[in-house]
């Protein structure tokens, strides 16, 4: 097996924007709902995009678009004091990078929300492509971006990995019949116990590298 491509899951993957996204949530339910969110609540609307979210869960459908607005602007405001992407996240995407590792981001986030993230952390570069939940049918658990991806990118199934932090990355890996790395390296996680068991869980980016240097000339 020889990996060609890592595909990375967003949102507790790449950068631990889940504290962010639990607080816009909170703000728009609390706002337009009167109704304060735990997070597990709000992880089990996980699924649909932002706007989608909202959309389902906003009672009066005149104030959804203003819902949606209000969930950017903290989340646009907020960024850089609750979200950082770690050294060791830069250099796991930069050591993959000179590799010549095709590289690829599959989400749930919309398009909006990712451009906002890429746009700050500014990364852009680095990936060959990025496909977000308003940009397939179906979303995860589907395999549907993960299909797409390896079809642009020319690529087959066993020369590709996946990498998330959710039962619905590792199932839609799983669907894909791809390798499946669960990432629990921080501190904020969608899940502990997945119940799809991953291929690997790696507590450390360190393992993932090693991993792709170990299966990237077999």
């Amino acid at each position: 097996m020889t990996i060609k491509s890592v595909l990375f899951d967003f949102d507790g993957t790449l950068a631990d924007t889940l504290p962010l996204t639990f607080c816009a949530f909170r703000s728009v339910f609390q706002k337009y709902e009167n109704k304060l969110m735990n997070n597990e609540e709000i992880i089990n609307t996980f699924g649909p995009t932002e706007e989608e979210i909202i959309k389902l869960n906003i009672t009066n459908k005149e104030l959804v678009d203003s819902a949606i607005e209000h969930y950017y602007e903290i989340y646009e405001n907020h960024f850089h004091e609750m979200v950082k992407m770690p050294s060791e996240i830069v250099d796991l995407i930069k050591d993959l990078f000179r590799q010549n590792i095709k590289m690829a981001i599959i989400t749930g986030k919309s398009r909006r929300c990712l451009d906002i993230c890429l746009k700050n952390f500014g990364i852009s570069d680095f990936f060959i492509m990025s496909i977000t939940g308003d940009e397939v049918t179906k979303p995860k658990p589907d395999p549907e971006g993960i299909f797409k991806a390896i079809q642009l990118m020319d690529l087959r199934s066993h020369e590709v990995v996946f990498v998330g932090d959710s039962n619905a990355d590792i199932m839609a890996g799983k669907s894909a019949n791809i390798l499946t790395i669960g990432a629990n390296w921080f501190e904020t996680v969608q899940t502990t116990n997945f119940l799809m068991e991953p291929d690997h869980i790696f507590t450390r980016t360190e393992d993932l590298k090693s991993l792709i240097n170990k299966m990237k000339d077999m």
